[in-house]
Formats: C-alpha cells, sequence, structure tokens
C-alpha cells in the first residue's frame, strides 16, 4: 500500500538520540573549561557571556547559511550531519593550540556554533524521514538528547576534574565526531525524506501574516529568551549562591541542572499526546517564568537543600517546552513555506539569546544576580502573551 505506515527499525531512534547528544557537546564545551581558559588568557569576567554568544552567533549564521543553499535538500542528510559533527569536532579541538589568543578562540567558538547548525537542525529533517507518525514523541527525545549533549562537558569536567582542560576539550571532540559516524552508518535515509521549502527572503513576512503562526512564534521568542541564559550562567550562579561548593560540586550540579531538562522535553512529548502541544508548551514556561520570579527570593537564602532542588525544578520547566514550540511552529507554518518559517524562527530565537546573555552579563556587574536573574521572566511572561490563543 502506498499509503501504508512503515514502521522504523527499532534501532534508528536510539542511533538518533545517542548522536544528537555527542554532537551538540560541543555546544558549551568552552563553557565547561572557562576557568581554566580565563587563568590561559587572563579573561575578564564578561568572558562566558562572549564565548557563549560567539557559539549562538555562528549557530544562527549557519542556519541562514544552510537554508539559502538548501544544503540538507541537495545533500543526503545524514552525510551532511556526519560531516558538519566531524569539522565541529575539529574547530573544539583546535582551541587547544590558540588557547593563548582569546580572539581566535572566538573565532573558533563562532565556527563550531556554525557547523552545529548542520548537527541540531539536520538530526530534525532525518528524525521527520523516519516517522510520520509519532513525531511529537521522536522530537520530545532528540531536543532530551540535545539537552543533556548540552551540559555533558560538565559532567566530564566534574568526573575528572584532576584532567587537564585540553583533556576534557578532547574528550569532547571525540565523542562528537564518534557520533556523527554512528548516525552516518546506523541511519540511512528515511522513507518519508522530502525536499524542504526553497528559502527565499521575500517569504518571510508572509509566514508572519498568520495568526496562529506568530502566536507560537513569539511563544518561542519568549522562552529563548530566558533558555540559554540559564544555562551559560548556572555554574556562576551555583558558584555565587553557594560558595562552599567545591569546583566538582560545582560542575556536578551544572550538569544535573541543565540535564534536568531532557525530563521535561522527553515528559513533555507524552503529555503533548493527551493535552496538546500547546497547553504543554504554556504549563511549562508559566512554571519556568515563576523560577525567574522566585529566584528574587530563594537564591538569596544560601541554603543548599532549597537551591539545588529549586535549580533542578527550574532546569526541568526551561527546556520541557522546546519540543513543544518546535512542534507548533511546523504545525501552524503555512505548508508551502515551512522551511523558510521554522529557518526563520530559529535564527531569530537564537539572536534572542545572544542579546539576553549579553544583557545578563552586564547586569551581573551593575546588579545582584537574583536582582538579574529576575528579569528573565520578561521573556516568560511576554511569550504566554502570545501563546494564549493557541490553548
Amino acid at each position: 500500500m502506498l499509503h501504508q505506515t512503515i514502521a522504523p527499525p527499532a534501532r534508528i531512534l536510539p542511533a538518533l538520540v545517542f548522536s544528537q547528544f555527542a554532537g551538540t557537546s560541543l555546544w558549551f564545551a568552552g563553557n565547561a573549561v572557562l576557568p581554566d581558559l580565563q587563568a590561559s588568557l587572563q579573561m575578564q569576567e564578561g568572558a562566558l557571556a562572549m564565548l557563549t554568544s560567539a557559539v549562538q552567533l555562528g549557530f544562527i549564521a549557519g542556519t541562514l547559511v544552510f537554508a539559502l543553499l538548501s544544503l540538507a535538500d541537495r545533500v543526503s542528510p545524514r552525510l551532511l550531519f556526519m560531516l558538519c559533527a566531524l569539522l565541529g569536532a575539529t574547530a573544539n579541538a583546535l582551541v587547544l593550540f590558540t588557547a593563548n589568543d582569546f580572539h581566535a578562540v572566538l573565532l573558533l567558538r563562532g565556527l563550531t556554533g556554525f557547523l552545529l547548525a548542520g548537527v541540531y537542525p539536520v538530526g530534525m529533517k532525518i528524525a521527520a524521514s523516519w516517522y510520520s507518525t509519532g513525531l511529537g514523541k521522536a522530537i520530545g527525545y532528540l531536543v532530551g538528547a540535545l539537552v543533556m549533549g548540552t551540559a555533558f562537558p560538565h559532567l566530564i569536567r566534574a568526573l575528572g576534574t584532576s584532567l587537564p582542560w585540553q583533556q576534557v576539550l578532547v574528550a569532547v571532540s571525540v565523542l562528537a565526531a564518534f557520533g556523527g559516524v554512528l548516525l552516518y552508518l546506523l541511519v540511512p535515509d528515511g522513507p518519508y525524506l522530502k525536499r524542504g521549502a526553497t528559502f527565499r527572503v521575500q517569504n518571510m513576512l508572509q509566514a508572519f501574516r498568520d495568526r496562529s503562526f506568530r502566536s507560537a512564534a513569539f511563544g518561542y521568542f519568549g522562552h529563548m529568551w530566558e533558555l540559554y541564559t540559564l544555562w551559560a550562567f548556572t555554574p556562576l550562579i551555583l558558584t555565587l549562591t553557594l560558595p562552599q561548593l567545591s569546583p566538582v560540586e560545582v560542575s556536578a550540579y551544572s550538569f544535573a541542572v541543565i540535564a534536568a531538562g531532557a525530563v521535561g522535553c522527553i515528559a513533555g512529548g507524552y503529555l503533548s499526546q493527551v493535552w496538546g502541544s500547546a497547553r504543554v508548551a504554556f504549563v511549562q514556561l508559566l512554571l519556568s517564568g515563576l523560577c525567574c520570579l522566585l529566584s528574587l527570593v530563594v537564591l538569596q537564602l544560601n541554603v543548599p537543600q532549597l537551591i539545588i532542588p529549586f535549580l533542578l525544578f527550574w532546569g526541568v520547566v526551561v527546556a520541557g517546552d522546546s519540543p513543544q514550540f518546535s512542534a507548533l511552529t511546523a504545525q501552524t507554518a503555512p505548508p508551502q513555506l515551512v522551511g523558510t518559517a521554522l529557518t526563520l524562527v530559529v535564527a531569530i530565537g537564537f539572536a534572542i539569546t545572544v542579546v539576553s546573555i549579553q544583557l545578563t552579563g552586564f547586569l551581573l556587574t551593575q546588579w545582584p544576580l537574583h536582582d538579574a536573574l529576575a528579569l528573565l521572566a520578561v521573556g516568560p511572561a511576554l511569550g504566554l502573551l502570545a501563546l494564549r490563543r493557541l490553548v
């Protein structure tokens, strides 16, 4: 039967999830070894925001370039994923040889972000080529893998705290390269692989004429204002609020807080089958916005038994709505402009993270930590207003 659903082989989803996890571990590799890089380069406090923003800006540029060239349509997605994972791993490892030049490190982190545009979105495309039904749940697992990959460098740092920072970077690069090769070997192009919509600049405004699409997109933008800023500053939050923690404990708890988002992503994927994506996204965005406001009180208490569970819960809900926003933007985009619309939304979303990270980094030099973090609530508040019509 032409329309019969084809069941993917059992290995497809685990291989996709692992490869996505391995590739995206490159994202915060620089953050995990930042104390050593700061010592090597004699960097100022603003280095954290600059290194993180370099990756984000690189990802934005990569997303737009890949879309303009239609690379995922012209090249097999699995081949593109592998090449970008290998090149991203190389760019990450080259930091070893440029650690005495801050501008070179920034350039390499930006290049790593550029190549991640061939890992994260392309992994989604590969998943869509295998799952005609159950895609929402599959995306929940894939975004969960992204979250775990983002957190993983902190785990390496915690488990191998006596390791030189160079070995931590090498370990992340090896993992990313292995993930890219593994996906190429185990995941062929799926039976539902189709050409995506051609990216055309003149189509950008047309996508935003649809009210439902605007609601999904602006909800996502509010979510992105908070997400990467919290992730980027988690080690600093732990260091400032719980000064009694050792560096090993800071790395371990940073991993736990960021990785907790995988729980929210996967659980949200299952809940969306009952509640719908809009309601799941709304509830999680509401809860993460409340965490921004509660940080005004909780983070001043210096009580590990309260602060650690609070940050873990925040980690769950701050990322758990990501897969549902991906589903909502895909569902509400004009059918003939899905590729253009999703590319534009992702690019704007990551541009917003750069503004948020830089602003928060500046505010931390002027304000107490809890006041700066409370300002993150602006994003969820505006996102909730936009999302109301879809609930």
